[in-house]
Parts: C-alpha cells; structure tokens; sequence
C-alpha cells in the first residue's frame, strides 16, 4: 500500500536497552571484521585522487511491495531485497527536513530508535525521522543485516535504496529536498562516507558516529564534493583507524584525521576552529559559516559506541542538529 498521509504523529519510544559502560548503541551489533577484505574500486583504484571525475549522480530504482504493518512500521523491498522503516513524522509534513537514522552491523531500525530516540529531540522541532533496517548479504546468506559500505564483498545496492526512498518520502510527504540529512552509527557510519560521496545529490549533510570511510570508497574519491560531514570519534575506538594512536600503520582504512581533511578541502573549507566540549573532549568545526560546514569531534576517552551525555557531557542527538542546522 502506497503511505497515507494521515499518518502525522511521531513514533513510540519504548525498546530495547542494551547499553554499556560509557552508555551507547551496543544493543545485538557485533561489529564487523570484514574491514581486512580489500574491494577493488571501479573507476580510479589509485592514490590520484584529483584526477578522480566530477560528481555523477547514482541510478535510482522504484521501491516495491510498500506495506504499512502497524502505525509507523512498513516494510518494503528494492531490487528483490526487503527491508524494513520506521517513519516518525512531525504535526506538519510538507517543507519539514528528513533525518535518514542507519543502524550498525547486526542491528535493525527499532534497535536504533529503543537507543537513540532521535524521534524525541528532532521531532519537536519540526523534523521527520526514519529508521531503516538493512539487510544481509545476499552473497553470504550467514551475514547479519547490516550496510554495503564498501568495504566487504556485499553486493546489495544499498545506495541506490536509501536513495531512492529517500525521494519516495520526500515525494510522498512533501519533505524539503534541500534539508535531507543521514545519520548512522558503525557500519550505518561507515555507510555516511559512501553516501556522503555518492548521494550528496540527495543529502545536503551526513553524521558518522564511529564510522570510517573504506579503502574502496577513498580510492575513487572526488576532487571537490558540496557535502557537509560530522565525524564522532571515541579516542579508543579500535575501529575508526587513527594518526592519533598510530592505527592507521595497520589499517587498509585512511586515518579518520586524514578522511575529514579531505572532506573540509574538497568542500572548499578554509576556517578553523578548535575547542572543549563535553567532558574534556574535542569539536574542531571547519567552515566558516557561510556553506557547507565539516565538524569532527574527538570523545575522550570514548570507545565504540553512541554516547551518552551522562558520561561524556555530550548530547549527541543535540549535537547532530546543531550541525544540520548549520549547513547553507
């Protein structure tokens, strides 16, 4: 069935609790090891990133099988993969920005809500939020749901889905296509680099929260993008490769620092500043402020999850709108 627009309340909040010492997603995630697989890139599989073509927008597909399953559940497939959404939408549809919420390796969109609860913060404010399930490989019929990124051999076209429900909202509810933002945790981050490269179109800005961008997705990396990019790093995070800890010796990955210098350069970002915030961590915002914007946040002592302001004196659903709202 095609979505009703009489549907204008904002989703439930009750769920799942699987939080850990520093109080974040960890839920039934398993975070992945695929990052030892190499994909070889289709087009520039070299350090010659400048010479790299100008952005091309993806091919779209048409969603199918769309099904409302309860008040704010559907469920739909693309290209014969099915996947489902949580759509939480405030009083007034039309001109509101979207906020896209992906969820990390093993976990689905309702263990996203039960933790996050963007719904609560964004909705208010004339947000409307959806959470998306991933699925599994269609390659590796042992994988857990999750994102094809670009680091492992998923052959899911998971770019062209977001993408193209993304528009299907948009068109459906009227959402204001120049305020369409994405936000994901692990996997989901490691998904914000691939979107903010090849749907950038479609997003005007994305948040990673642990994530890190793939060799496959660097290696054939614009020479300038108009994206904005928001990277939440935990200072322990032995996923996100590091310069700061020496990580990035072992990794396939490039260094975080070195992905959100590329971002702030092809961005066309000169402005810098750096200063404390939370609990003696760091936000350097680079930008200034009259385009995109490029933030990157260092979580002290942080490791691998969505923090929790109690610990880290951070609000990050807080944080996450600030940022959107600052993008031009």
């Amino acid at each position: 069935m095609i979505l009703g627009s009489a549907l204008l309340a904002a989703c439930g909040s009750t769920g799942l609790n699987g939080t850990d010492n520093v109080g974040n997603v960890s839920g039934t995630e398993t975070v992945s090891t695929e990052s030892t697989v190499e994909v070889q890139a289709t087009d520039a599989p070299t350090e010659a990133a400048a010479e790299t073509p100008v952005f091309t927008p993806v091919e779209r597909g048409a969603l199918e099988d769309i099904e409302q399953t309860g008040d704010d559940t559907f469920t739909c497939s693309y290209d014969g993969v099915e996947h489902d959404f949580i759509l939480c939408l405030p009083e007034e549809t039309n001109g509101a920005p979207l906020i896209v919420m992906l969820h990390g390796y093993g976990q689905s969109a309702s263990v996203m809500r039960s933790e996050v609860h963007m719904e609560e913060d964004a909705v208010p404010l004339g947000y409307a939020v959806v959470y998306v399930t991933g699925a599994t490989d269609t390659s590796d019929p042992t994988s857990a749901p999750g994102w094809n990124s670009g680091i492992s051999g998923n052959e899911n076209d998971d770019v062209g889905f977001i993408v193209s429900l993304t528009e299907y909202l948009q068109g459906e509810y009227g959402f204001d296509k120049d305020r369409t933002y994405a936000a994901g945790f692990s996997n989901g981050a490691f998904m914000m680099h691939r979107l903010a490269m090849d749907a950038q179109d479609v997003f005007a800005a994305v948040a990673s929260v642990c994530g890190k961008m793939p060799k496959a997705v660097w290696d054939r990396r614009y020479a300038s993008n108009h994206v904005g990019v928001l990277q939440i790093t935990g200072e322990k995070d032995s996923v996100v490769p590091k310069e700061l800890d020496g990580s990035t010796e072992y990794s396939l990955d490039p260094g975080i620092e070195e992905v959100m210098q590329y971002w702030a350069d092809s961005n066309g970002l000169t402005g810098k500043s750096e200063e404390s915030i939370g609990n003696d961590s760091t936000i350097i915002r680079m930008g200034d402020g009259s385009g995109r914007q490029v933030w990157s946040v260092l979580v002290n002592g942080g490791h691998h999850d969505w923090f929790k302001e109690q610990f880290t004196g951070i609000d990050v659903n807080g944080l996450l709108i600030q940022f959107f709202e600052a993008q031009k």
